[in-house]
């Protein structure tokens, strides 16, 4: 009979095995140092995109104080002769009821300097810090309060209006300043279709991987959209595209949703005219 006894364990297989636990080991460790390195340059790449973002705001805000320290400046020292033509122009306006010509040409004056006055106002309102006071309210009853306002005194018979949003959608912000925004962006949407067109307005709570906090909301027209040329430049002051526009309108919108911790964001929809989506 014969029996099989086990062969002891050599040093060297003894040794060769440890090393093989060792490099084992080794390789795990090299392994969760490179993830580890990998999630910290992925954290660095983040943060410098933040710090370059956050920079770059702060820039456009230190740019815009000193331009809007200048215009408020300028604006009050233009409104206190407009006041002045103003009530001259009015006295002016009684002497001369019963010379057509001279009372059409003072009215004319009279029209032109309440464009002054309101062109000052804009400024003066550009050039104030935008506190916001904010309260619970209905979103979807701000939205259609603009639309209402948009169309008034507008030739809108060939207008549509498609508003998509749950009713109600209730949010924490200042209503007049939002509202203000929407009201400024519909007219915008509804002068660029030239009262021809669709007009469509989407909101909705943020989804969960969004940066928002409270909403998203979108105006969209079927206009010409927004030249490419100048796309940049939209929410600039005083930059403008129309001929009688002062270009304070969306600079304003953008100061007013910055209040609100927002952004806002222009764009082009493919053959569908332009975009300004908020998000709050």
């Amino acid at each position: 009979m014969t029996t099989d006894l086990a062969q002891p364990e050599s040093p060297a297989a003894k040794r060769i095995e440890e090393l093989g636990r060792i490099i084992m080991a080794y390789s795990e460790v090299t392994e969760r140092l490179q993830q580890s390195h990998d999630q910290l340059t992925r954290t660095v790449q983040h943060l410098r995109g933040e710090l370059s973002e956050k920079s770059r705001l702060l820039e456009r805000k230190n740019r815009l104080a000193a331009l809007g320290e200048m215009a408020a400046g300028m604006a009050h020292e233009i409104r206190n002769p407009l006041g002045g033509i103003q009530l001259y122009a009015s006295l002016l306006k009684k002497d001369v009821e019963d010379w057509p010509a001279s009372h059409e040409l003072v009215t004319k004056i009279s029209a032109g300097v309440k464009r002054l006055e309101s062109i000052v106002s804009q400024v003066l309102q550009f050039s104030r810090d935008i506190r916001i006071t904010a309260a619970p309210c209905d979103l979807a009853e701000l939205v259609w309060q603009s639309i209402e306002l948009a169309e008034q005194g507008r030739p809108c018979t060939a207008l549509k209006c498609e508003v998509t949003g749950d009713r109600p959608l209730p949010v924490t912000i200042d209503g007049m300043l939002i509202g203000q925004s929407l009201l400024n962006l519909m007219i915008n949407a509804i002068d660029a279709m030239d009262g021809s067109g669709t007009l469509r307005v989407d909101y909705m709570a943020p989804p969960t991987d969004s940066d928002a906090k409270q909403f998203h909301l979108t105006v969209r027209d079927t206009g010409p959209g927004i030249p490419a040329d100048t796309i940049d430049r939209i929410f600039n002051p005083f930059f403008t595209t129309k001929d009688s526009g002062t270009g304070l309108g969306l600079s304003i919108v953008h100061r007013i949703v910055e209040a609100h911790d927002g952004t806002i964001i222009a764009s082009n929809e493919p053959g569908s005219g332009a975009k300004f989506e908020i998000r709050i």
